[in-house]
C-alpha cells in the first residue's frame, strides 16, 4: 500500500469573483489606471478648507451678537468651603423664604448676598469680613 504524503498547504479552489468585483477590481489596480482617471494630488489642509470654508468675521460677530441680545448670561460653575454654622444658615434662610411663600435655591441667596456686598462701601466691606471666621483653602479631608 502506497501512501500518498503532501508536503505544501492544499489549495483551495478560487471562486470567480462576480462582475461587478471585477470592475471595482479592475478600477483600483494600478496596471489598469488611466491618466484620465488618475486624480490630482491634493494638500491636506486643502481639502478641509474645502470641506469647511471658513465664515467671514462679520458673520461670527453677529452670532455673538445674537446670544448677548438673548439675555442669557454666560453662567459659570465653582466650588467653595465654608462653615457648617454659615451653611446651616443658608438653609435656614432657605426655609424661611419657603415659609413665606418666595421658594429660593441656595445658590439665590449667595447670588442676592453678593449684590448686597456691591452695595457696600469699602470699610463696611473690611468689617464684615474681618468678622469672618478663617477657612483652609481648598477640600476638606474626608
Amino acid at each position: 500500500m502506497a501512501r500518498t504524503v503532501t508536503t505544501g498547504p492544499t489549495v483551495a479552489a478560487k471562486k470567480p469573483a462576480a462582475p461587478r468585483q471585477k470592475k471595482v477590481l479592475a478600477a483600483l489596480s494600478p496596471t489598469v489606471a488611466s491618466p484620465e482617471v488618475m486624480l490630482p494630488v491634493v494638500a491636506l489642509d486643502q481639502v478641509e478648507a474645502a470641506m469647511h470654508p471658513a465664515e467671514p468675521a462679520e458673520k461670527k460677530k453677529d452670532k455673538h451678537k445674537d446670544k448677548d441680545r438673548a439675555g442669557k448670561p454666560k453662567l459659570v460653575r465653582d466650588s467653595f468651603t465654608m462653615p457648617e454654622a454659615e451653611y446651616a444658615a443658608l438653609g435656614e434662610m432657605k426655609k424661611a423664604c419657603i415659609k413665606a411663600g418666595k421658594p429660593v435655591k441656595k445658590s439665590e441667596l449667595l447670588r442676592v448676598a453678593v449684590s448686597l456686598l456691591r452695595k457696600m462701601d469699602m470699610p463696611e466691606l473690611q468689617q464684615a469680613l474681618d468678622g469672618l471666621t478663617p477657612v483652609k483653602a481648598g477640600r476638606p479631608r474626608k
